[in-house]
């Protein structure tokens, strides 16, 4: 594993934050940044079939010049999206980040991060993509995607940077937040920074023994954490909590539901993403 970010970058009114809070990860930790902006298998094609009335004469020269224009619109893609990397290395530049590199690649963005993420510490993504519907506040579907096949912690940037100082570290004793506090003890991004472990529901003295046991082993990587019980749903509890008290970022499992509950039922995962005006780091 290489001690890198790597970070997705399109153009969305994103990729200017995912850059910053990119840099501020290479701050924190010495990493360097890979951008990566990936082509879709279609993009640049055209999908409407001009050809198949045309009488047989005329039809080969049609097809030639078609062709072109779909050779035509794929440079012209290629072009935006190596013009997307150059901008997005040069706020990488502007904010001291030493090791930076840019990939353009054609394919699947799934498929396409998973191939990279090997070598990588960290995945970085924007919570909604060029083709997310703002009104209806959905997130992106590529965005869903990555997370639940991710093998590397995701980091889902909020629409603008802001310094951060103080994480909410979402706790339910399950596996997925066991390995969120692993992540925090051996991560280098939260030395220095304020930690609150969170547990939502009711006080007993089994999630008061949980909250310990995490303290612990944040203490035993020099991170002081204060524990918090709170009531409520995880969902609007979490959420409310964030904006009550002025965390900067949460870090918490993603998806300890199986795929078809959640897909029935939602997940505090999917809400807390398109609710927390804050960056969100996801562990698996």
């Amino acid at each position: 594993m290489t001690d890198k970010i790597i970070a997705l970058v399109d153009g969305s009114i994103y990729a200017h934050s995912v850059c910053e809070h990119a840099a501020w990860v290479a701050g924190q930790t010495g990493w360097a940044v890979e951008l990566l902006h990936v082509l879709g298998r279609r993009e640049g094609a055209d999908k409407t079939d001009l050809s198949g009335s045309i009488a047989l004469g005329a039809r080969s020269a049609l097809l030639a010049e078609l062709a072109e224009l779909d050779a035509q619109r794929a440079r012209l893609v290629a072009h935006r999206g190596r013009a997307i990397l150059e901008d997005a290395r040069a706020i990488l530049d502007r904010a001291g980040v030493n090791e930076i590199t840019t990939r353009l690649r054609h394919g699947d963005i799934v498929e396409t991060v998973a191939q990279q993420e090997q070598g990588a510490r960290m995945v970085l993504i924007g919570k909604r993509g060029e083709a997310a519907d703002f009104a209806k506040g959905h997130l992106g579907s590529n965005l869903e995607r990555i997370v639940r096949a991710s093998t590397r912690p995701v980091f889902v940037a909020a629409r603008a940077f802001k310094p951060i100082a103080r994480v909410l570290l979402a706790y339910d004793g399950g596996a997925s937040a066991m390995r969120a506090v692993d992540h925090v003890a051996r991560t280098a991004i939260y030395r220095g920074l304020e930690v609150c472990v969170v547990t939502v529901g009711t006080e007993t003295d089994a999630s008061r023994k949980g909250l310990e046991d995490a303290r612990a082993m944040l203490r035993g990587a020099g991170i002081e954490a204060e524990t918090r019980v709170i009531a409520g749903q995880p969902e609007t509890a979490l959420g409310t909590l964030v904006e009550q008290d002025g965390f900067d970022m949460v870090v918490m499992g993603a998806y300890g539901h199986s795929r078809i509950r959640s897909m029935i039922i939602g997940s505090t995962t999917t809400e807390m993403i398109r609710s927390c005006k804050v960056p969100i780091v996801l562990t698996r």
